[in-house]
């Protein structure tokens, strides 16, 4: 299937109507703040996680990539640099053993540039409601609505926080208008029905389940934005700072990160979180670490664990609805990082967002890989597939170097 691909430049000034489709993104990407209010994510005063430079010629090296061929793919192999290039990458770093040994910009970006996260922000959510869970503040077993009274009543009320961190509620899929809803309440588009909702929360209660919670495993955004609501109430912290405190102070980011927020200030934990690429890295490799940045334990050892242990019935869970995003045999989805494999030998998995953007870690291999890209469209199954297999493809030609 041949993917036709518009000019990757853009003279006219994105606007809110447009700025997340291409041509538009791939300017808008990397100035998110010039379009929809941020706020922002300190990465505080302590000391930078060092990333030191070994670079390798990684660009013309073969990677060999597969996609499923209902998707319009197959197997093949092609230089780095051609795969770059032809999705839409923007910006692309590999660390291996915590070195930086190919990094790569293109679009204007570079290492001082943030970019737009998309669904990369749920694992930073879930990585800061891991250290609200580690300190006693919440459980897994929490109710939603035992921890925001606001939430009582509503089809989240008898949903753990279990549940939404593995997408396993019984909530149904947004319809058409409550998409629209949810875009213009979180300023993400121009507002057609001023007055109707005003903020990201205030649409959580039209939603219903069409199904018991603890089910099947089926992907919605909305999810992080209620675990983050419940996580703000249970830390007594707003999402900006808390992820700031938790997360982007403790892995050493170099630069501070930013997080869009409604006209009320609540977070768009789901998709809103921009960072620079190398910060994004670094907390690819914290997790690789186990936790362990400098002898500190920035991220909660007992969270990168439970991580990559999965529930009985877990992998069951994911099978009829994971497979369009992660075709391999016993992958799950857990705390909002999708596994790809997990055993005796270390596990790969990943962060993934619309139009491109990833961060793998590849534990076997003692490799990191961070992406960041503006595809033309959202999703692509090809194209997902080729990037994935093609990035752990790499990483397993640097194990053992």
């Amino acid at each position: 299937m041949t993917i036709h691909l518009p000019p990757r430049t853009v003279t006219d000034r994105p606007t809110l109507a447009n700025w997340l489709r291409a041509p538009y993104n791939r300017w808008s990407f990397q100035h998110v703040r010039e379009i929809v209010p941020t706020a922002v994510i300190e990465r505080g005063a302590g000391p930078v996680m060092e990333l030191p430079q070994a670079p390798l010629p990684l660009g013309e090296h073969e990677v060999s990539y597969t996609s499923h061929p209902d998707d319009g793919g197959g197997s093949g192999a092609e230089p780095l640099a051609r795969l770059l290039d032809r999705t839409f990458t923007d910006g692309f770093l590999v660390l291996h053993r915590g070195r930086r040994v190919f990094e790569h910009y293109d679009n204007g970006m570079t290492p001082a540039t943030v970019h737009l996260c998309m669904s990369i922000s749920k694992s930073i959510t879930a990585t800061a409601v891991g250290r609200v869970v580690a300190d006693g503040a919440l459980s897994p077993d929490d109710l939603a609505g035992d921890v925001v009274p606001a939430l009582r009543g509503t089809s989240f009320a008898d949903a753990t926080v279990r549940h939404l961190l593995d997408m396993r509620t019984g909530t149904g899929r947004l319809t058409e208008e409550q998409s629209r809803t949810d875009m213009e309440a979180t300023l993400w588009a121009p507002m057609t029905r001023p007055g109707v909702h005003t903020d990201l929360t205030s649409y959580f209660a039209d939603l219903v389940n069409v199904r018991p919670h603890g089910g099947e495993f089926q992907y919605r955004s909305v999810l992080t934005c209620v675990l983050a609501w419940v996580a703000e109430h249970a830390a007594r912290t707003r999402l900006p700072e808390l992820v700031s405190r938790e997360v982007w102070q403790r892995i050493g980011a170099e630069r501070d990160a930013e997080i869009c927020v409604d006209g009320h200030r609540n977070a768009l934990a789901d998709v809103g979180v921009s960072c620079t690429l190398r910060d994004l890295a670094r907390l690819g490799e914290a997790m690789r670490r186990n936790g362990d940045v400098n002898g500190v334990e920035a991220i909660p050892r007992t969270w990168v664990t439970d991580t990559l242990v999965p529930d009985a019935g877990q992998r069951a869970a994911f099978t009829e609805y994971g497979a369009r995003y992660l075709p391999d045999p016993g992958a799950y989805y857990r705390n909002q990082w999708w596994v790809a494999e997990s055993g005796p030998q270390g596990a790969i998995y990943l962060a993934l967002g619309i139009h491109g953007q990833l961060l793998l870690v590849h534990e076997p291999a003692e490799v990191v890989v961070a992406k960041f890209s503006t595809w033309p469209q959202g999703w692509s199954t090809l194209l997902a597939q080729d990037t994935v297999s093609a990035c752990v493809s790499l990483a397993e030609s640097l194990a053992g170097a």
